[in-house]
């Protein structure tokens, strides 16, 4: 357990930060997995939606640093590519 003032405000700032983190941590892939549910569903117009909405929320989590910008981009470039083989089909 801490013992300074300092310490303590420490670790009432981080569990604060780790449950922020954590929900936009959830929300990134709650709308990742939404896009691609909706690119597979094959409804281009929805799907783009979806994808663009996916795309914010990355860029969002890497910008606070909840994930590592790379992580972010790979996720985007996934993302992209569903969606262009889905309309490359269609």
């Amino acid at each position: 357990m801490a013992h300074t003032k300092s310490a303590k405000k420490r670790i009432r700032t981080t569990v604060k930060k780790n449950l922020h983190n954590r929900s936009m941590r959830s929300q990134y892939r709650t709308f990742v997995s939404k896009a691609e549910k909706a690119i597979e569903s094959g409804d281009l117009d929805a799907a783009s939606e979806a994808v663009n909405q996916a795309v914010s929320t990355l860029d969002k989590t890497a910008r606070s640093k909840v994930i590592h910008p790379n992580n972010a981009a790979r996720r985007k470039s996934q993302l992209a590519k569903k969606l262009n083989a889905a309309r490359a089909k269609a």
